[in-house]
């Protein structure tokens, strides 16, 4: 019974030590990139810039991939001169889907692709013409 008793102390003073350990010592987290307030409103003006230029170059009667080469590089000119330190941490895929969240409500219907199925063709779309088109640089950083 005593040796009972003390195992119990001895459970609750350990798991006492480690969570006061725990609170004066946190383990170290790391904030996330993409939800850096900044990389998010580069992001959006990023992917603004290029849903412009694009649904513009459609109402014109450009081809998809006349506007889509013509809306990269024009984009990827923005980009490039930009000296926004957080271009680094756009990842390629989230601005991807980004963009083609912001093509397809804007203007989508124009050329057919609606909803989540019109959304994730043109992100796949989008990343193939962008490597072919400028296969040495990037939109994001």
């Amino acid at each position: 019974m005593y040796l009972l008793i003390n195992l119990k102390l001895f459970k609750f003073f350990t798991g006492l030590l480690i969570l006061s350990i725990l609170v004066i010592n946190p383990i170290p987290g790391f904030s996330s990139t993409a939800t850096n307030p900044s990389a998010i409103g580069l992001r959006n003006r990023i992917s603004n810039n290029f849903s412009n230029k694009y649904c513009r170059g459609i109402e014109s009667g450009f081809s998809k991939d006349q506007a889509m080469r013509s809306a990269i590089i024009e984009t990827e000119n923005i980009v490039a001169f930009s000296i926004n330190p957080q271009k680094k941490f756009i990842l390629k895929d989230d601005l991807a889907n980004q963009i083609s969240i912001k093509v397809i409500n804007k203007c989508g219907w124009s050329f057919g692709l609606t909803g989540k199925e019109g959304i994730n063709y043109f992100k796949k779309y989008f990343l193939e013409i962008n490597e072919k088109t400028t296969p040495n640089k990037k939109l994001s950083g």
